[in-house]
């Protein structure tokens, strides 16, 4: 991904640290105002915005804690309540109540007093100071994303037992852990039910989770606030730091530095460190050397392309949970022509319901296929390592099991290096995947066949002749 530029703030003064409550502190808290009708007059309009059902689920239940010093303190029944509206609806809140109060200038979301974790005796005290004031230090969790909503095959089972393990110890269990994965696979739903599962066991244990872009975004803040400090006092002061999508810094070489440090300081400290990416720590490009060597110190788990059975279960989990009555024979069709990822399956499933429910017609296999024939045809044109196999075993008159065998002799090295990269350029499969599906190879051999056949490509005009063929007829 290129580097997201972003704008500058129209106020370029710094942002000064809010200073913690003492016994000595005289509150300015105005309760006929924070109780009125001001808030009553926040609530509804938050209603029309965004609709009844999640207006009753978490903007009635809040309740006004208190309004000092332009912040409006508003109490929400339990985590799950706090995460969700945090993440959702703070921002809309805010500007509402700007309006509304005429004195609110930020609005927080805390746990109400019988609600609110405990702290850890070793817990430092949390920063507040300049570039991350006024925001949450991670991002909000989605609650749908929980290990009992997460379906288990051969394909994850691994990333799922490891991700398991390591929200179920008190102690650090794989340190650091990497998940890695294509798009749509389940890295971040894994990522979300580890939060999940440890703020639920210890909600003393400060957990945070965010994407590398998120990280990336706060260093650059707290650099223009000349407020790296706080900065790091907050990322290092933390139990258990997620980060996902770590792909996203590379080639940005100062938030390298940073989260480098970052990471060494946390895992001396003997704090946890989770981090996904869509690749493996060895085959992460614009990372530094040592950096993709301290990723891969822990436990490294790849989740691997949903197969049939999976895709099935998975159909079937989500048509249960939701309530929607799909006959076998359509997830079963469905199963088997959307093979790409998860979100398209899930997403195909929620197209099928809706427009059901809404057109009130009958769900069949030619109605779905009807519904859906965008998708059918995006996914018909997936490729699969066994198709090429089996082309570039004919191409070269060779059989199909010497893709699989341990045999070196040049005439069959050859085609099976050619195969290895088409898997690799026509497919999304990582290199453990594809030296998986040629007979269990290290994917130190397929990176070598790689390497090599990108090199015979322009330099032999055979081989260029071979690839450029072999690529025409594969993805036809």
């Amino acid at each position: 991904m290129s580097g997201r530029q972003y704008p500058e703030q129209s106020d370029s003064k710094p942002i000064q640290p809010d200073m913690p409550a003492t016994d000595s502190t005289v509150a300015t808290t105005d309760s006929a105002a924070a109780g009125g009708d001001a808030w009553e007059r926040v609530t509804m309009r938050m209603r029309q915005d965004i609709g009844e059902a999640a207006w009753r689920n978490w903007i009635k239940p809040l309740r006004v804690s208190r309004l000092e010093d332009g912040t409006l303190t508003l109490e929400a029944s339990s985590m799950l309540a706090r995460e969700r509206v945090t993440s959702q609806y703070a921002d809309r809140l805010r500007v509402i109540s700007a309006a509304e109060y005429g004195t609110v200038r930020k609005v927080e979301i805390s746990l109400a007093s019988h609600q609110a974790p405990r702290m850890s005796q070793q817990k430092r005290a949390p920063s507040t100071a300049g570039a991350a004031a006024g925001a949450p230090l991670g991002a909000g969790l989605d609650p749908r994303y929980t290990f009992a909503n997460f379906v288990v095959g051969k394909p994850n089972e691994l990333a799922f037992a490891v991700a398991r393990r390591t929200a179920e110890s008190a102690t650090v269990a794989f340190n650091p852990l990497f998940l890695y994965g294509g798009v749509g696979l389940g890295k971040t739903h894994l990522m979300h039910a580890i939060a999940w599962h440890i703020r639920e066991q210890d909600p003393s244990r400060n957990v945070v989770y965010l994407s590398a872009e998120k990280f990336m975004y706060r260093f650059v803040q707290a650099l223009r606030f000349r407020d790296t400090m706080s900065f790091k006092e907050q990322f290092r002061s933390v139990d258990v730091l997620m980060i996902d999508d770590v792909q996203f810094i590379s080639g940005k070489d100062s938030t390298q530095e940073e989260f480098f440090h970052t990471f060494n300081a946390l895992v001396e400290d003997g704090r946890q460190v989770i981090v996904s990416a869509d690749k493996s720590p060895t085959d992460l490009e614009g990372l530094e050397e040592r950096l993709r060597s301290r990723l891969g110190w822990g436990m490294v788990a790849d989740i691997h392309p949903a197969d049939y059975e999976l895709r099935l279960g998975i159909l079937q989990a989500k048509a249960e949970r939701a309530r929607i009555a799909v006959p076998d024979k359509v997830l079963e069709f469905l199963a088997h022509r959307i093979s790409s990822n998860v979100r398209e399956l899930e997403g195909a499933l929620t197209r099928i319901a809706a427009h059901a429910s809404l057109v009130g017609r009958e769900i069949t296999i030619d109605s779905a296929a009807e519904l859906l024939s965008d998708l059918l045809r995006a996914s018909s044109r997936q490729v699969s390592i066994d198709e090429i196999q089996k082309r570039v075993a004919a191409h070269y008159d060779v059989r199909v099991a010497e893709m699989f065998s341990a045999r070196r002799a040049r005439n069959v090295a050859r085609p099976r290096q050619v195969a290895m990269y088409l898997a690799k350029t026509l497919t999304s499969f990582s290199y453990p995947e594809i030296g998986r599906q040629f007979g269990g190879r290290d994917h130190t051999t397929v990176m070598h066949a790689v390497r090599t056949i990108e090199g015979l490509v322009g330099s032999d005009n055979r081989i260029a002749e071979d690839v450029q063929l072999l690529r025409s007829l594969i993805a036809s």
